[in-house]
């Protein structure tokens, strides 16, 4: 079993408010969950208006179709263009960690 995640670090356009925010990252959540069955989920930076972090975790039996994934996943985000993506954090864990 391999567990990968991603946390999206990410800055928006111009949002000046939380409920702005709200309506540029559930879209993005709610894709990405939807295209990539994926568990998602804003993360932090939740009391600031023009930052957000994603978080996405997947749990598959091949490292080959998880690393697929997770990179769809980032392409998706990155071609969004309501959003700059400032950074991407990548783990993958296997049996042995």
């Amino acid at each position: 079993m391999y567990v990968g995640t991603l946390s999206f670090d990410l800055l928006l356009g111009d949002v000046r408010s939380l409920k702005e925010k709200r309506s540029v990252v559930r879209p993005i959540v709610a894709e990405l969950h939807r295209k990539f069955a994926v568990s998602v989920a804003e993360v932090g930076d939740q009391n600031l208006h023009r930052r957000a972090e994603i978080g996405v975790a997947m749990v598959s039996g091949d490292t080959g179709h998880l690393a697929e994934v997770l990179d769809r996943c980032e392409r998706m985000v990155a071609a969004r263009p309501e959003v700059e993506l400032l950074s991407v954090r990548r783990r993958l864990h296997g049996d042995d960690d």
